[in-house]
């Protein structure tokens, strides 16, 4: 068979001078039609092309990787290519059809039984020498599909590395006693705990991570049911099942956890929080871990802050133009008030962490007072709180003021003393940022005269007010044209012209978006600028609907009109208006 570089060559994706600096490599890329090479051998032949790093020649920016590369040979052999999902892989049906060794020695994964046909992931499809020796193992007729190396290895390695970890921790554990079960009232020894540093379950934690990690989610929950504990993802904002762990691995998995962040292994009945840093491809990645005690054991919430998730260019969060110039010209200013407004998962946090970083400077002094810290970064000045000791947001913020502060951040304003405080800290020449949890913008006005601030206060601190949320965007793979129906187009206030139909997009469902046609997300915002007729109508004490009224003629984009806007683009989807707007 051609040796990759041919079939880039033919596809157009490099030009003769990149098929010529491939040649000394030709003898090592070539595919071999014998079983020789192990996944984790260097020499691999996808692995030696997409370490070259190749630009697609056609001048599209495409990086040559071994997805594509996969496709090529899936079109070369007429075999069929494959996207693996991982998190719909069946690991039992798996491990009960293939051993780890042979996985990774053969580069090969079954999938699934399709028509009386097991249907097998290979990289290599020409591997005739593997496929008839794992024919006779399972003796079934097999259907040879194509996958990209690096997916296959993710699941040897990790997801099937995990599954292989826990069934051996819960093999060694056979005979404990499960704790945390209050409908468990018989105990026959009272002392009984798992141990946290087995191998087996350092294993499977170092997996779940890594999985967790590759898989882009932003939050892992463990959850103890009655006969299991069941783990989810939250991805794109939506929790997905990931596996059902045996209860008696999960208080090992759940004390491994507690003792990486330094919780109390031996307490149970009260929740407790705590930290864990951890490497990722050279990238320290931060994970917020907090316990609840149920009916049937601790549960456990992780919440992964990657940096380049939460600390972003504030141009990469969502802004249309005039918001992000309406908002830059906000945190100039010296000194004032902003506010973020939005409830828990808008984005806030992202939004404000984003902006301090941009704000940042060796000759400013940046403090933040938070509950708890979301993720810890060197370049500020980070204070939680601890309601225990006396340490609140207001006495934080007191103490604050005298350590000569320019940038303040405090992480919300829940009370009338803290308001003061902020107020307090933006009339002596500092520019402070917070939230509040309320729907829109300008509640958060009406929300700071409850709190018991004055309004020529709010008129004369106020910079601005901005709300937000969180929007799921189409997978580009899948991206595809649907019309309205008129009663989708009536939902939101949408007429089509006589005739015609309103044609919106949404995702079909594909491996990369792992079928639910979203792949990412983006922020939809809601500024209000607080200029003078807007001090005017707070000094009046007008309802905050006066004022949105008032700021929608003076040009400002609500969040329903900013989601609407990103329909039209086809940036998302309709059912995605409605669920963040609401009808």
């Amino acid at each position: 068979m051609a040796v990759l570089g041919d079939l880039l060559l033919a596809g157009g994706f490099i030009d003769q001078k990149q098929r010529s600096d491939l040649e000394p490599l030709d003898k090592q890329i070539r595919l071999q039609t014998k079983s020789r090479s192990r996944v984790d051998d260097e020499s691999s032949a996808f692995r030696a092309v997409a370490a070259l790093n190749l630009t697609d020649a056609s001048g599209k920016g495409t990086r040559i990787d071994d997805l594509l590369l996969a496709r090529l040979v899936a079109d070369a052999t007429s075999t069929p290519f494959v996207k693996i999902d991982p998190l719909k892989l069946d690991i039992e049906f798996i491990e009960s059809k293939i051993s780890r060794p042979f996985a990774r020695r053969h580069q090969m994964v079954p999938l699934q039984i399709k028509d009386g046909r097991l249907v097998v992931a290979m990289v290599n499809p020409q591997d005739f020498q593997a496929i008839e020796l794992y024919r006779e193992m399972v003796r079934q007729e097999l259907e040879v599909v194509v996958t990209a190396e690096s997916d296959l290895r993710r699941i040897i390695n990790e997801y099937y590395g995990f599954r292989s970890a826990v069934t051996k921790a819960e093999r060694d554990m056979k005979g404990g006693f499960d704790l945390g079960n209050l409908e468990q009232f018989v105990k026959l020894k009272s002392n009984v705990e798992m141990e946290s540093s087995d191998q087996h379950i350092v294993n499977a934690v170092d997996y779940l991570l890594q999985h967790a990690y590759d898989s882009r989610a932003s939050d892992i929950h463990i959850e103890p049911k009655r006969e299991y504990a069941q783990i989810r993802f939250r991805i794109d904002g939506v929790l997905h099942e990931i596996y059902r762990m045996p209860k008696l691995v999960n208080l090992a998995v759940t004390s491994r956890l507690k003792t990486m962040c330094r919780m109390d292994i031996a307490e149970k009945r009260r929740p407790q929080d705590g930290r864990i840093k951890t490497d990722r491809q050279g990238q320290e990645v931060e994970l917020r871990v907090s316990t609840l005690p149920t009916a049937f054991g601790e549960k456990m919430v992780m919440r992964i802050f990657d940096p380049e998730v939460l600390v972003r260019d504030l141009t990469a969060l969502g802004f249309y133009e005039d918001e992000l110039t309406a908002f830059d010209d906000w945190i100039r200013r010296p000194h004032g008030i902003i506010l973020v407004t939005g409830p828990t998962g808008s984005g806030k946090t992202v939004t404000l962490y984003s902006t301090l970083k941009h704000l940042h400077a060796p000759d400013i002094n940046i403090t933040t007072i938070e509950d708890p810290i979301e993720m810890v970064y060197e370049e500020f000045n980070q204070t939680a709180v601890h309601n225990k000791i006396g340490l609140t947001f207001a006495q934080a913020l007191r103490t604050i003021l005298r350590q000569d502060p320019d940038i303040i951040m405090v992480g919300e304003i829940r009370d009338q003393e803290t308001a003061q405080n902020a107020v307090q800290a933006a009339l002596t020449g500092h520019l402070v940022f917070s939230t509040l949890h309320t729907n829109d913008a300008s509640s958060s006005i009406t929300r700071l005269v409850d709190l018991g601030i004055e309004p020529y206060l709010i008129s004369s601190t106020l910079v601005g007010a901005m709300a937000q949320r969180l929007m799921r965007t189409i997978c580009t793979d899948c991206k595809q044209n649907r019309p309205l129906m008129a009663e989708e187009a009536a939902m939101l206030n949408l007429q089509a012209p006589t005739g015609k139909r309103i044609i919106v997009k949404e995702g079909a469902g594909c491996h990369r978006c792992r079928g639910t046609g979203y792949f990412g997300r983006t922020g939809i915002f809601e500024v209000l600028t607080i200029d003078s007729a807007m001090r005017d109508l707070i000094d009046q004490g007008k309802d905050f609907l006066t004022i949105k009224d008032t700021a929608i003629k003076r040009g400002m984009r609500t969040l329903r009109q900013s989601a609407l806007r990103r329909l039209a683009e086809g940036t998302t989807t309709f059912e995605e208006v409605v669920r963040v707007t609401g009808i």
